[in-house]
Parts: C-alpha cells; sequence; structure tokens
C-alpha cells in the first residue's frame, strides 16, 4: 500500500481516470475520523470504500491525481 497515495488522500487530492469518469476521494467530513471512508464514484454509481482499499484501488488501477468535474482539483 503507498503510504503517499494515503497521505494525499487525507490533503484532499482526488484521484481518478477522466477518460472512464472513474473518481476516488477523500470527502471533508471523513478527515480526521478513526475509520475514514473514501468515495469510489463513476458515471453510473457511488460507492463508500475504506481508505485502504482506496489506496489499492488506485495502486492497482493505476490512477493519478485529477480534476473531478464538479469538485475541482481537491475535495475540500
Amino acid at each position: 500500500m503507498s503510504r503517499i497515495h494515503k497521505e494525499h488522500l487525507q490533503a484532499g487530492y482526488i484521484f481518478g481516470d477522466t477518460i472512464n469518469g472513474e473518481y476516488i476521494y477523500l470527502p471533508s467530513g471523513e478527515v480526521g475520523t478513526e475509520h475514514p471512508l473514501a468515495v469510489l464514484e463513476t458515471p453510473t454509481s457511488r460507492e463508500d470504500i475504506t481508505l485502504d482499499e482506496a489506496v489499492h484501488r488506485i495502486d492497482r488501477l493505476t490512477l493519478k491525481r485529477c480534476k473531478h468535474p464538479t469538485l475541482g482539483s481537491k475535495s475540500f
């Protein structure tokens, strides 16, 4: 698991694939909680996933930092 990706999520950065419309980010309400949940957003759904699962998917899918169409470059 990439510690850097985890820290970037906790800092509000958004990871994704803009071509496929898939994004992973940590909402501002989850920052500082004991077990934060990230959001996995696709064109057809939105799902809560653990921070560890989010980092795993970022690494496995090789998602990059990007701009979300409505949130911009950071989630908070």
